[in-house]
């Protein structure tokens, strides 16, 4: 039984029982002892109405108690509603390069990193029923947030990505082949990698063409995004006591290799 929406009765029967308390005070009435009773003679002596407030305090608590005890037994409960809900969505795994060269700074004010990791979180808040992954790389990859709906999860992966987390790098191989492992039981037939990189494959034991092939076989179409300038950028290259010790330097994408690799998933 769901009263007004928002509770139910498990035994909505045992609400009949509240039915029987106005019976009980007629027979009551009925049935009260002609004598007044006291329990000392003081009590007596400050008149006939003397205690009266407190007999029927008295008379209305315990009407109430029997009354929340009836209540009890009919079992009211709130709790979560589950719903099953279908949708259509994608599963996309992102794959954010951490190596220490995401710290240049050629987008000041801010960084490579911080730059991509805005641009990730507005793509995430732009989804509705996708399931998304994290996965970043440097010399190695990790899993952060394998495949969710919980996007308030993701965002907050994200947020928590900095360069020097993991050995420094860039493997974009090892980046490629951690998120197809993500994706290639991932349920549906839309499988989509976004792999974000500010630089060239250089270290890692899995060729990144190798590992693009193998995604293919999975039906994991990838997307290459190259962070940075080409040119010269300020990059970090020690510290020092005030922190990071910046330095233009040359700084190359590859970007031949992002494109093979997306042509090669189509």
């Amino acid at each position: 039984m769901n009263v007004f929406g928002l509770f139910q009765l498990q035994t909505p029967w045992a609400l009949a029982l509240l039915a029987l308390l106005p019976l009980w005070w007629l027979w009551r009435r009925r049935h009260s002892p002609g004598a007044i009773v006291f329990s000392r003679t003081g009590v007596l002596a400050r008149g006939p109405r003397a205690g009266q407030l407190i007999a029927r305090a008295i008379f209305v608590l315990r009407n109430l108690a029997i009354a929340a005890l009836i209540v009890a037994l009919a079992r009211p409960r709130t709790g979560a509603r589950v719903e099953n809900i279908t949708t259509s969505g994608i599963n996309i795994v992102l794959a954010i390069d951490l190596s220490s060269s995401m710290l240049a700074e050629d987008f000041q004010p801010n960084n490579r990193i911080e730059v991509a990791k805005d641009k990730v979180k507005q793509f995430i808040l732009a989804r509705q029923s996708d399931r998304i992954g994290v996965v970043a790389f440097a010399g190695e990859a990790l899993t952060q947030v394998p495949l969710t709906t919980d996007y308030n999860v993701v965002l907050k992966a994200v947020d928590n990505l900095q360069a020097g987390q993991l050995e420094d790098g860039t493997a974009i191989g090892t980046g490629i082949a951690t998120a197809a492992n993500r994706l290639r039981d991932a349920p549906g037939k839309s499988r989509v990698m976004i792999i974000l990189t500010d630089g060239v494959n250089n270290r890692g034991d899995v060729d990144p063409l190798s590992a693009a092939k193998a995604a293919a076989v999975y039906g994991i179409k990838i997307y290459g995004i190259g962070v940075g300038s080409e040119g010269f950028a300020p990059v970090p290259v020690g510290r020092d006591a005030f922190g990071l010790k910046f330095e233009n330097q040359p700084v190359q994408i590859d970007e031949a290799l992002l494109r093979q690799i997306a042509a090669l998933t189509g």
